[in-house]
């Protein structure tokens, strides 16, 4: 029983609103495939689960991503 957590920020997408629900959609149908395709686990029993986290609460490094990502250009 396969439980797989996407964390991914609301950036991007529609209005900069986060992934789209046909872009979560296509997550979830690539993820559980592969997980059978690869592994041999049953889609029926596979969990896939998406959290937004908003970006001023993302971290890289040390920093905020905003501030890691200027010190990156």
């Amino acid at each position: 029983m396969p439980y797989v957590n996407i964390k991914v920020t609301r950036e991007g997408g529609p209005e900069g609103t986060g992934p789209s629900a046909d872009q979560k959609e296509q997550l979830i149908t690539g993820v559980t495939g592969l997980l059978q395709d690869i592994l041999g686990k049953n889609p029926a029993t596979t969990f896939v689960v998406i959290d937004e986290v908003a970006l001023e609460d993302w971290g890289v490094g040390g920093l905020p991503v905003q501030e890691y990502r200027k010190k990156a250009q």
